[in-house]
């Protein structure tokens, strides 16, 4: 198989911009750091120069990436059970149990979410990103429960990709939270970035933050416990957003073992009682309007029937 091409010419609105920036905000579905490794790799050129990540761009300049074809995958296929909400030739909505981790890492090689869709789609996943995640557009944290896409083709990927970049997706999760919130509703406007005093936790107003807004509604308030249950609705999708919200504004998620502090509390949960329910999206080829709803999972419901 040959490279892809990818063609892109400065516009007046991104002059001044990074390389690096301007090809993630003009492609759909290619990581920064991706992107980085192509312009490393020489594969990138700026009116036919090689160029570094953080070479300016002026209006009328022509870009050219091209991008080798995704590489073979060295990641075992295994047949784990999938709870699955939705599926077409397109793509497929699974419904992430606790404890799973989304995609390979270090320490996490095998039963994923990637090796499970791996053995399910047989060989029918997008390649974009590299080769570690494939068909993963967007992640959800390993003791998280609940919706999460998976797109079969790389037509499907870019859509998707499009789709949350522009956070057209909708996305509503469920949540049990320490304290009893006051108000029905609200909105939780607060940018988010790499925490300066532990790299491995994000905080709001660091340097370098990015926008990130979450509405939450009251569904329950269990007064004697001091707890809220409350949907959370993503209007961006930061890394931990509704995690590093529901904590700046003093009501951390119940068993969230990062950003609740020295909170105890009675259950016994091993990670957050957070569950992405709703997730819908435009499909990447008819353009029809799909939603899944993942039900709450078995721990959850248990709880919430026992502060009842």
């Amino acid at each position: 198989m040959s490279d892809q091409i990818y063609n892109y010419v400065i516009t007046d609105d991104l002059e001044g911009e990074r390389i690096d920036k301007v090809i993630s905000e003009l492609s759909e579905g290619f990581s920064r750091t991706y992107i980085r490794k192509m312009l490393d790799e020489k594969r990138v050129t700026l009116n036919d120069q090689n160029v570094k990540a953080s070479t300016a761009v002026v209006e009328g300049d022509h870009i050219k990436m091209c991008v080798p074809p995704a590489q073979e995958l060295n990641i075992e296929a295994q047949d784990i059970p999938l709870d699955i909400l939705y599926e077409d030739q397109d793509v497929l909505v699974v419904n992430k149990p606790k404890g799973m981790v989304v995609h390979p890492a270090a320490g996490h090689f095998t039963d994923t979410l990637v090796n499970a869709v791996m053995w399910h789609c047989k060989g029918q996943l997008s390649g974009i990103n590299g080769v570690l995640r494939p068909g993963i557009v967007h992640r959800i944290d390993k003791d998280t429960t609940g919706s999460i896409i998976v797109c079969k083709n790389d037509a499907a990927h870019q859509s998707i990709a499009a789709q949350l970049k522009e956070h057209s997706i909708r996305r509503i999760y469920h949540a049990i939270v320490y304290g009893i919130l006051p108000q029905d509703d609200g909105v939780i406007d607060a940018p988010i970035g790499r925490s300066t005093t532990d790299r491995k936790k994000m905080a709001v107003n660091v340097p370098h933050a990015k926008n990130a807004v979450t509405h939450y509604h009251v569904i329950k308030r269990f007064e004697e416990d001091q707890l809220t249950y409350v949907s959370c609705q993503l209007e961006t999708g930061r890394t931990h957003q509704i995690r590093v919200h529901m904590a700046h504004i003093g009501h951390p998620i119940l068993g969230d073992e990062v950003y609740a502090g020295n909170r105890k509390s009675r259950w016994k949960l091993e990670g957050q009682c957070l569950h992405a329910k709703i997730l819908g999206f435009i499909h990447p080829v008819t353009g029809q309007y799909i939603e899944t709803d993942a039900p709450l999972p078995q721990y959850f419901k248990h709880l919430l029937d026992t502060l009842r």
